[in-house]
């Protein structure tokens, strides 16, 4: 969250820079699409924003259950904003069991809304609570805004002849109207985006336009105790230009989609099911007409295995899964690097081993990256930092893989993947394209064919199969170090092996030194971030420099090979300091290329670092 000179205790009359609000109910609540469509209002308002999607795990939790709880927090503000924020101002409630997994969250003063017809005695009693917290006084270190609104939603649609259970699903439309009053946003765009949604039936649509209005009545209207105040954040200023709000996973589309035409290929994604990477499939099926083919395939290994025949054929193959899914493509991935076909290989993170928390961030799969496979396997490794970040981080994926014909993984996580921020559209001429060029005539002495020479990248050429007269052997056998003919000797493998390893390093030319990303080249503290840790630990370091501190951020895209400045940077510092949401892997790679002494600081809960911890954590370091 924007630092700011006095924080609030809560809402009051005066406007803060940036407000927190955390929309949380049951899992058929529908709080983020009530979550994205208050995104919505905020992008159209000017505000910079971050956002937190926070879903349970099972497809459709018991109603009620503290399990089944569906949050969505949303940061927006009239200053930069990095991060969906640490606490929030304003935590509406939607049933008990919400209240419950998210008012310990709530910062002190901050604003409870709780609708007060869902605290029945059985929805306490799966909330595990043994009396209502609105009466019992537990409530007190926070305001509390308590009324039925349930039963305004029903009245309110009441026109409509709709049944109770429909009724009360225009619910989470009701508390949007009210959130639109509160921060004084136009109901115009959800009224049209409502038209749109239900134009099949106009009655459901009708019925929530109509609890819309209600809900913002109710803020207009009704005598709150001066609990409620409107609040207006002014747009923050940003450069001139064409804005939309955008995704991790929509990011990662749309920058394979680029990549795959800066490199004049059809691109071929071949994916499988698995959460939370299936988005990215979701978003480049409506992709059609930019020359991409999809494939939903049976199981992991048949996506892999068909993207690496696409790569075969000519396409710019690129598959997409999380985790579980990247362990079973794992083989396949070995045969990438034996073929050298370019491949793109997007792993959004997420928590735990074998199944884990599938709907939870993490950052626990960079092992498996650079490390991670049977035999002398190396492969390039770049991490998104941001969703809008996701977009620059897929080209380059693909410049590489197609540049080094070889397999790449691009790293993001839940957190980005689901996370939205504003995005300036880029100019696609500020682009530099980096076209493919197939070998089509035989390029050894005396008219023979060397499928494997190499040229000054240490890349082998590309052949499409069926081009006249360039017939070769390709597999995951061991081969000639020049002709690919099978070859099992000791000094094929140590030059292949060698060969291929040197081209991954080469990598490193071809890519930007690395910067300090705030503060200065060389001081007390350096925190070393990748990923998605980037926005807590630039507020984090952003507050501490404000107090005076030596400490800066430096924060690293090309995890493998890394940048060839980066040793002699992080030597400039007397600490350094890694927060990762693993237990140190990032930590160990730094040791291992640089023998620096990088300290690890380390959170597996599956939620995003706060900028209070890595804060605490740097304050920590320097005493």
């Amino acid at each position: 969250m924007a630092t700011q000179t006095a924080e609030p205790e809560g809402l009051t009359k005066n406007s803060p820079e940036a407000v927190v609000v955390r929309f949380a109910g049951d899992s058929g609540d529908g709080m983020q699409l009530t979550g994205g469509q208050f995104t919505l209002s905020s992008a159209l308002a000017g505000n910079d924003f971050a956002t937190f999607p926070d879903f349970p795990a099972e497809i459709r939790a018991p109603q009620g259950t503290l399990f089944g709880v569906s949050a969505f927090q949303i940061n927006f503000g009239s200053t930069e904003i990095d991060t969906a924020g640490d606490a929030p101002d304003v935590l509406v409630a939607m049933n008990p069991a919400a209240l419950k997994t998210n008012v310990g969250a709530l910062k002190p003063g901050g604003l409870i809304i709780a609708d007060t017809g869902e605290f029945t005695k059985r929805n306490l009693e799966k909330a595990k609570y043994e009396v209502s917290p609105l009466e019992d006084g537990s409530l007190s270190k926070w305001q509390v805004l308590a009324f039925d609104i349930s039963a305004l939603t029903v009245e309110a649609v009441k026109p409509f002849g709709l049944g109770n259970k429909d009724a009360l699903r225009c619910k989470n439309m009701w508390t949007l109207g009210l959130a639109l009053w509160m921060f004084d946003r136009d109901r115009a765009p959800l009224v049209d985006w409502l038209n749109n949604k239900f134009r099949k039936n106009p009655v459901l649509a009708e019925a929530n336009i109509a609890a819309l209005n209600a809900g913002h009545a109710y803020g207009e209207t009704a005598e709150l105790g001066g609990q409620l105040h409107k609040q207006h954040l002014d747009a923050v200023p940003a450069p001139a230009g064409l804005y939309r709000t955008i995704t991790g996973a929509e990011a990662v589309a749309l920058g394979l989609v680029a990549g795959a035409n800066l490199a004049h290929l059809p691109m071929f994604f071949g994916g499988y099911p698995i959460t939370p990477a299936s988005s990215i499939l979701h978003y480049l099926v409506g992709l059609k007409e930019f020359g991409v083919t999809t494939f939903q395939a049976e199981d992991e290994i048949a996506a892999i295995a068909s993207a690496i025949g696409a790569s075969y054929a000519g396409q710019l193959g690129v598959t997409s899964s999380s985790g579980p899914g990247i362990a079973l493509k794992t083989e396949a991935m070995g045969l990438a690097v034996m073929t050298e076909l370019p491949l793109v290989i997007v792993n959004s993170q997420r928590g735990g081993p074998s199944t884990g928390l599938p709907t939870k961030t993490e950052q626990s799969d960079l092992y498996q990256a650079v490390y991670g496979r049977n035999g002398d396997t190396p492969m390039p490794v770049i991490a998104a930092r941001s969703p809008s970040d996701a977009f620059d981080c897929a080209i380059e994926a693909c410049r590489i893989a197609t540049q080094y014909m070889t397999p790449v993984i691009l790293l993001t996580d839940g957190y980005i993947a689901n996370a939205a921020e504003p995005w300036k559209v880029p100019d696609p001429a500020s682009y530099e394209a980096f076209p493919v060029l197939f070998l089509e005539e035989r390029n050894g002495p005396d008219g023979t064919l060397l499928p494997y020479a190499r040229d000054e990248k240490g890349a082998r050429p590309w052949i499409k199969p069926g081009t006249p007269g360039l017939t070769h052997r390709i597999g995951g056998i061991e081969k000639n170090p020049g002709t690919g003919n099978l070859d099992y000797s000791p000094a094929a493998h140590q030059a292949m092996t060698d060969a291929r390893h040197a081209k991954v390093n080469g990598v490193a030319k071809s890519i930007p030194a690395q910067e300090v990303t705030l503060g200065n080249a060389g001081g007390k503290l350096a925190v070393v971030g990748w990923g998605s840790t980037y926005g807590p630990i630039h507020q984090a370091v952003r507050r501490a420099r404000a107090k005076g501190l030596d400490v800066s951020h430096i924060h690293v895209r090309h995890i493998w090979p890394l940048p060839e400045n980066l040793g002699d940077l992080l030597r400039g510092y007397e600490r350094i300091l890694v927060p990762e949401m693993n237990t140190g892997q990032f930590k160990t790679v730094l040791r291992d290329q640089f023998l620096v002494d990088a300290k690890p600081f380390n959170k597996v809960s599956g939620q995003p670092f706060t900028i209070a911890e890595i804060e605490a954590a740097i304050e920590g370091a320097l005493a």
